[in-house]
This record gives C-alpha cells, structure tokens and sequence, in this order.
C-alpha cells in the first residue's frame, strides 16, 4: 500500500492520527458508536497504519480511543448489512479485516494499544493484536462470537501463538468476557494502570522506547519474532543466525556497541 498524502489523513471520518515527541497516536473516534467496527472504519484504519509506518516524525505508534470504550466489535448495523452478503463478498470482507490484523502484527514499528474502556469481540483483537496492551481495571476483554453464532477466526491465528492453545480455547469457546486484571493473567495485555494515570503511563512506556531503544532493532525484532513460529527448529536456528550476523553490520549496532564501549549512556533520538 503507497503512502497516502497528509489531504487524505486529515479527510478521515472515524479515526484521528497525530504524532508528537516521535510517538504516532491513531485514535478510534466513533464514540457515539462505542468505536464499533464497519469496512469504512478498517479501510481507514489500514491507511493510518500505513502512514504512521513511515512518519519519520514517528517512531513508535500508541492506538487509542475517544469515549468509554475502547471498541465494541462490530457495528450493529454494518453485521445486518452482512446478512445480506453471499461467500465471494463475506471472504472479501473477512479479508479485510484479516489485512488489518496482519498489517499491525508485522508493522515495523512497535504498537502500543492504550485501552481506557472495554474491547470486546474484534475489538478485542484489535487491541491484543498489538505489541503491547495497557488498560484500566474496568475494562472488559472478550471474544464473544461464539454466542452470537459466530466465529472468532482471524484473531485466533495470533492468539494461538501469543496464550497458547489453552488459554485461547477458554476464551474462545466460551466467549466470557474478563476484567482487565484476568486480562493481565491470561496475557492478553501487560499491564493494569489506573484511569487517571493511564495516558501518562503509555506516553511514559512510548517515550523509554522511544529514547532507549534502536528503531531498527526493533523493527527486526518483530520481524524476526513474527517469523521463528512458522519455521522447524533447524531452519528457525539458521535463520536466527543469519538475523544475528546481519545486524551486526547495521550502522545502529556500530553505534549502539561503541557507546557501550564508551561507557556513554546511548540516546536513540540523536
């Protein structure tokens, strides 16, 4: 996907995209619907993505929502429209959001989800799909196809590799939804963070990458990470080897590795 210009960025109806201090903040904006999910909202979503992917204003990203909840699902209205969709248009559609998750999960900057209210259902697998999930205590998290009569499919690709098997089958199979803190234990996100602290919290975490880390290391990192489980061990070690070797030769880890020498404390922003 080509990177679209900054006139079509700011004629977005339901998302809002803004950087600052290096961190690209894309915000749900539909609050009036609980940030529900319709095509025109994912297609919009992919092209913010998209941006932020090459903002050199932005390093790392931070998903964030206006209004009390993070994002219901899907749209009330858009899943009465699919009633209507034979399969060449609900694969196209399944496709969509598929895209979406895939986008995010190997984006080569670091997603931060900051979740201030409940996610549930595909929002629920927009807010794990990301690097790093931080939420209040009051939020709910759930994937409640199942008792709708749906399927929770696409997101149980990505949560097979980051629960388990058997955390995934009690979330999916059953479609209970949990507070943040069973959220926490399950590992569907990292941390629990008071309301009122929850903004500073993620701008604090965004800004220690930010300042700390290497944007290229990280980049490979999640490459890499995103690539080992589909791999057998033998080819999965000597593509590790080969990802070792080459990011010696990077110019961050000549410079990462002289500072080291140096005893000198490395700001990444420089």
């Amino acid at each position: 996907m080509d990177n679209m210009p900054t006139q079509e960025l700011e004629a977005l109806r339901f998302i809002r995209y803004e950087a600052q201090d290096a961190i690209g903040y894309i915000t749900l904006d539909r609050p009036e619907k609980r940030n529900a999910l319709s095509a025109e909202m994912i297609t919009e979503l992919k092209l913010a993505f998209d941006f932020a992917e090459d903002d050199e204003a932005c390093k790392v990203i931070v998903l964030r929502a206006e209004g009390e909840a993070f994002c219901a699902g899907a749209d009330l209205a858009y899943i009465q429209e699919l009633q209507g969709f034979g399969y060449t248009d609900n694969l196209a559609d399944s496709t969509h959001l598929m895209q979406l998750f895939h986008q995010i999960y190997t984006l080569k900057k670091v997603v931060i989800a900051q979740v201030q209210g409940h996610a549930l259902a595909g929002g629920c697998g927009l807010a794990t799909i990301c690097d790093f999930a931080f939420a209040v205590p009051e939020a709910r998290f759930g994937y409640t196809e199942v008792k709708i009569g749906f399927l929770p499919s696409i997101v149980s690709v990505f949560l097979l590799r980051k629960i388990g098997e058997a955390r995934t089958k009690q979330l999916l199979l059953t479609g209970d939804t949990v507070l943040a803190h069973k959220a926490l234990e399950l590992y569907l996100i990292n941390e629990v963070v008071p309301a009122e602290s929850l903004a500073t919290h993620v701008y604090s975490f965004a800004r220690r990458l930010c300042v700390e880390n290497s944007g290229q290391s990280m980049e490979l990192t999640k490459e890499m990470l995103a690539r080992l489980p589909e791999m057998p061990l033998e080819d999965s070690l000597r593509y590790a080897a080969q990802m070792n070797a080459e990011a010696r030769g990077t110019l961050d880890c000549r410079r990462g590795i002289a500072a080291f020498l140096a005893r000198e404390k490395m700001n990444w922003e420089n």
